[in-house]
C-alpha cells in the first residue's frame, strides 16, 4: 500500500502499533529535522519497527559540500548529523511533540568502522535501525528519551551511536534561556569573527569551514562562529549548535595529530550547558592513551567564562604523513 507524505508523518497515537507499509523513500520534509533547507535533508524514510522503535532510511551525497570526504571515505560526521536529524523527526512523529517544542543534547556518542565508509559510484543508501529506551512523559507530553542507532549498508553495521535528550516545551524553554531565547537578539550579539586557522591544519579545504582560530598557545583555539555558513547556520539559533561543537572537537584532535594524517572513528561528547554567542569560546587539547592499536585519542574541553560547556572523547585512525 502506497502511503502520503502527511500519512507517513503524522504523529503516531501508540508507539507500540507496528505500521506493515514499506519505507517512504522519498525526502523527510526539512521541518521535521529542524532544517531550513531540503536540500541537507539526509533522511528519506520513515517506518515503525516495533514497540519503541523505528527504520529511517537515509542517503549521503557522493559529496556534501561540508561532511566533505577524506581518503575516498564519506565523512563520520554525516553519521552524527543523521542521528542528529533522528532526534527531532523520532520526537514530533513517533511521540507527537509538537513541531515548537525543543530538543536539548545531554551527551552524544558514536562509533563507525571506515571500511565500510568508502565511497562508490552513488550516493550512500543506509538504514538507520532507531531504538528508544528511559522515555519520560511529563502531563502528556514526550520529556526526554535514549536514543540508540545502528546504521547499515549493503547489509553490514557501518556505525552504532546513542543520545540523550529533553524535549522542552516553549513556556519550559522561555523559562531556562531566559532573554536569550530570542534568537535574533543572541546571534546579534555575536563575537567578532576571527581569522581562521590553515585549513588542511584541521583536515579542511575551505577557510570558512574551519571552526577554530588560533589563540597564540600550542592545542588552544578561540571557537570560530561564522553566522554566515550556510550549513552549521542554516536558520537562526540562540546558542551554538551541537554540531558545530562537535566538529570543533573534530577538528581539534585533527590539529593536535597532524603532522599526521587521521581519520575520526569515535567521539563521546557531554553538553552541560548552552554556549552562548556573547562570549568568546576556548578549546583546548591533550592526548590520551588510546586503547586501540593505530589509533590516537584527544580530549577536548570548551572553555566559555568560568564554565566548561562541552566535553569529547575523540579518537582516530592515524597513519604517517
Amino acid at each position: 500500500m502506497t502511503v502520503t507524505t502527511a500519512e507517513a508523518l503524522r504523529p503516531v497515537p501508540h508507539v507500540n502499533t507496528v505500521i506493515t507499509t514499506p519505507p517512504l523513500l522519498m525526502a523527510i520534509p526539512r521541518q521535521y529535522v529542524h532544517k531550513a533547507a531540503q536540500a541537507e535533508v539526509l533522511l528519506c524514510g520513515w517506518q515503525e519497527n516495533g514497540e519503541n522503535a523505528f527504520l529511517a532510511p537515509t542517503q549521503w551525497p557522493r559529496s556534501h559540500s561540508f561532511y566533505t570526504p577524506a581518503h575516498d571515505l564519506h565523512d563520520p560526521m554525516l553519521f552524527a548529523e543523521s542521528v542528529r536529524q533522528a532526534i527531532p523527526l523520532v520526537s514530533h512523529v513517533g511521540y507527537g511533540a509538537p513541531m515548537d517544542h525543543r530538543q536539548i543534547w545531554d551527551y552524544f556518542r558514536c562509533t563507525v568502522s571506515p571500511e565500510e565508509l568508502r565511497r562508490g559510484p552513488t550516493p550512500a543508501d543506509c538504514e538507520m535501525q532507531l531504538s528508544c529506551d528511559d522515555v519520560v512523559r511529563r502531563a502528556g507530553r514526550l520529556g526526554g528519551m535514549t536514543l540508540r542507532a545502528t546504521m547499515i549498508r549493503h547489509g553490514r553495521r557501518m556505525g552504532v551511536a546513542e543520545t540523550r535528550f529533553a524535549n522542552q516545551a516553549p513556556a519550559i524553554y522561555r523559562r531556562l534561556r531566559g532573554a536569550r531565547c530570542d534568537a535574533a537578539r543572541a546571534m546579534a550579539h555575536a563575537v567578532p569573527l576571527p581569522a581562521p586557522l590553515a585549513p588542511d591544519e584541521v583536515g579542511r579545504i575551505n577557510p570558512q569551514d574551519v571552526v577554530l582560530a588560533p589563540s597564540g598557545t600550542d592545542r588552544h583555539w578561540q571557537l570560530r562562529v561564522d553566522l554566515a555558513h550556510p550549513v552549521l547556520f542554516d536558520h537562526p539559533v540562540d546558542h551554538i549548535p551541537g554540531m558545530l561543537l562537535l566538529e570543533a572537537a573534530r577538528q581539534a584532535a585533527h590539529s593536535t595529530l597532524s603532522p599526521r594524517r587521521s581519520f575520526m572513528t569515535s567521539i563521546d561528547a557531554k553538553f552541560t550547558r548552552f554556549v552562548e554567542f556573547d562570549e568568546p569560546c576556548w578549546i583546548e587539547a591533550e592526548r590520551i592513551t588510546a586503547s586501540t592499536p593505530g589509533h590516537e585519542t584527544v580530549r577536548v574541553t570548551a572553555q566559555q567564562g568560568d564554565h566548561t560547556p562541552f566535553t569529547a572523547t575523540v579518537t582516530s585512525l592515524v597513519v604517517s604523513p
